[in-house]
Order: C-alpha cells, then sequence, then structure tokens
C-alpha cells in the first residue's frame, strides 16, 4: 500500500513540474500569457477581489471577442495604463453608441475612478478559481523558478540513473560471487 501511494505521489509530482514547465515555456515563447482554447490564467496579485478570489489565486478567463457581451456584476480583465486589472462591472453606460463599464473590486470602499472602454476588457471572468496556486506559478515564472524548473527535472533524472546503474551493477557483481562459489 506505501508503494502505491508513493508512486502516485511521484506521479502526480513529475506532472505538476511538466505542467509548471509548459506553462513557463509557453509564457516565454509567447512573450506574454499563453492562451489555451480561448482562456487564459490570470495570477491575483492583490486583494481587491476579496473574498470572490483570494490574493495568490489563479483564476481563468475567457478572451473576449467582438460579440462577448457585458452585464452589471461581470467580473472581467481590463488593460489600465500598463497593468491588467481584473474588477467586477457595477453600471453599463452607453455614450453615444458605445458602452462604458464602471468597475469596483468587491473589497474596495468606492468604485473605480475610471470607467473602462469595451475595446480595453481582455477577458471574462468563467468562474474556475484554484486558491494558493497563483504563488506557485508566480514563482515558477521568475527568473529563479524558470531555472529550477529546468535543474531540478534535470537532476532528479541523473539521479534515477544512477541509482539504476549502481542497481545494475550491484546485481552483476551478485551473479559474479555465485557463479565463483558454484565452481
Amino acid at each position: 500500500m506505501k508503494k502505491i501511494i508513493f508512486g502516485i505521489m511521484k506521479t502526480g509530482t513529475l506532472i505538476l513540474f511538466c505542467l509548471l514547465a509548459l506553462f513557463v515555456i509557453s509564457t516565454k515563447a509567447s512573450g506574454g500569457e499563453p492562451s489555451l482554447f480561448g482562456h487564459q490564467v490570470k495570477v491575483v496579485l492583490s486583494g481587491s477581489m476579496d473574498p470572490t478570489f483570494k490574493t495568490g489565486s489563479i483564476i481563468l478567463t475567457e478572451l473576449v471577442g467582438s460579440d462577448t457581451t457585458f452585464k452589471n456584476g461581470d467580473i472581467i480583465t481590463f488593460q489600465q495604463e500598463d497593468r491588467l486589472v481584473t474588477h467586477r462591472i457595477v453600471d453599463v453606460m452607453d455614450v453615444n453608441g458605445n458602452q462604458l463599464f464602471q468597475t469596483k473590486g468587491d473589497n474596495n470602499n468606492a468604485a473605480d475612478r475610471d470607467y473602462v472602454q469595451a475595446q480595453h476588457i481582455v477577458g471574462k471572468y468563467t468562474g474556475v478559481t484554484i486558491p494558493i496556486l497563483g504563488y506557485v506559478v508566480g514563482f515558477a515564472t521568475s527568473k529563479l523558478g524558470s531555472a529550477l524548473l529546468l535543474f531540478i527535472p534535470g537532476l532528479l533524472l541523473v539521479l534515477s540513473a544512477g541509482r539504476l546503474i549502481f542497481l545494475a551493477a550491484r546485481e552483476l557483481e551478485g551473479k559474479k560471487v555465485k557463479e565463483t562459489e558454484t565452481v
């Protein structure tokens, strides 16, 4: 039973390392945040949307298209100056045929000062949140984390190969001893 649990844990760790490595590589290759089937993973960096999602969580957002509609209560990710912000829509205005959205973080006392134009919205929250994993993703995408994601699996492969060589040599040694004893 112990072997089965250890095997499951080992396999789970390997899968997690592979997924993190894939995420880091695709992030670096795309020059930003990778998307898969029209969705992106975002790391929650502040507590402005507490308790909907906590700092350090990851959330899944659906990339928006020209046919995406928004209404009060939707949680959107939008470009604000040089950063992305994820807040809830609290008011929708129509100005000269263009929609403007007032947003507010659930944990903030007041609505955001500026209205958001539709062309600045990059994603819509899908309802999927995984707590704490954002800290792991944040570290994995750092320079040190990226280096460790490459180094640790390589080290594990070398150690595993060394162990197999040692076991094979010991087995051969045992066979030689048996052969000399029988002769």
